[in-house]
């Protein structure tokens, strides 16, 4: 049984003094490919350097983090733009984050935008973060809603209602981690209203471990947990959870595309 971990910051500081021991647990676990999402340049180089390390395991992505959009973002943005590769397998992690402060509202709307249009013209899905701002997120997502390939909804923890106005995008899905298995989460009532196929299993390790590892540093092989507590919701065994996940990441992800231009 494999399945895919699409979101986990494996470039870390947090990963420096085991990296590859990390990347050993992950494949003893089941864990069938890594994907490493960028919140700044350097990690978006020090994930591409990962994918080399790790060929054919790790996967990057290339994106501007909200909490990382400064008044500079302008020139950040265009030096990210021109390290685009065939390696880089979305545009992430990208969105809007209002929860600690609005100071750099207007230029969180410009750059998500302009990444969005990255997506658009690159054909390469989004790996979106969104706190607080799903308002925001939703409408800014309509007007390019035609022409977008796709892409992940990353660590929805919402309640039916919000998972219902996402799952309209068509092309897009909802990346389910640890939150799934807390004691106060409703993600579990939420999760049957959701069809399989519109799911993908994430970790956002060093972040947020599961339970029974909550309180540890997360890391991708714990995303078995997060299997295994979806497998329940459903009432359907870790291996159709597995299957339906991993034909999904195939479908969002395009890993086998050669059409991509850049």
């Amino acid at each position: 049984m494999l399945f895919t971990d699409t979101h986990t910051h494996l470039d870390g500081v947090e990963f420096d003094d085991d990296r590859d021991e990390v990347v050993q647990r992950a494949q003893e676990a089941g864990v069938g490919r890594m994907f490493v999402p960028a919140i700044d340049m350097l990690s978006a180089e020090r994930a591409l350097a990962l994918s080399e390390r790790y060929l054919g395991y790790v996967y990057p992505m290339i994106g501007l983090h909200p909490e990382e959009v400064k008044a500079d973002y302008e020139s950040v943005l265009k030096a990210m733009r021109a390290m685009f590769s065939t390696r880089f397998i979305a545009v992430g992690e990208v969105g809007l984050d209002y929860y600690w402060s609005r100071e750099y509202e207007k230029e969180q709307l410009a750059a998500f935008e302009e990444q969005v249009c990255w997506s658009v013209e690159t054909r390469l899905p989004l790996m979106i973060h969104c706190r607080k701002a799903q308002n925001e997120m939703v409408a800014l997502l309509r007007r390019y809603e035609k022409d977008l390939p796709g892409g992940v909804f990353h660590c929805f923890t919402g309640n039916e209602h919000e998972a219902a106005e996402l799952l309209r995008f068509d092309r897009f899905v909802l990346g389910i981690g640890g939150v799934l298995t807390f004691k106060k989460s409703h993600l579990p009532e939420v999760l049957p209203h959701v069809p399989l196929s519109r799911i993908v299993l994430e970790t956002d390790s060093p972040y947020m471990a599961p339970v029974p590892m909550r309180g540890q540093r997360n890391e991708s092989s714990f995303v078995r947990y997060v299997l295994e507590r979806i497998a329940i919701c459903y009432g359907i065994t870790p291996e159709a959870v597995a299957n339906a996940t991993e034909a999904t990441v195939e479908r969002i992800f395009r890993l086998h595309a050669t059409d991509v231009v850049l």
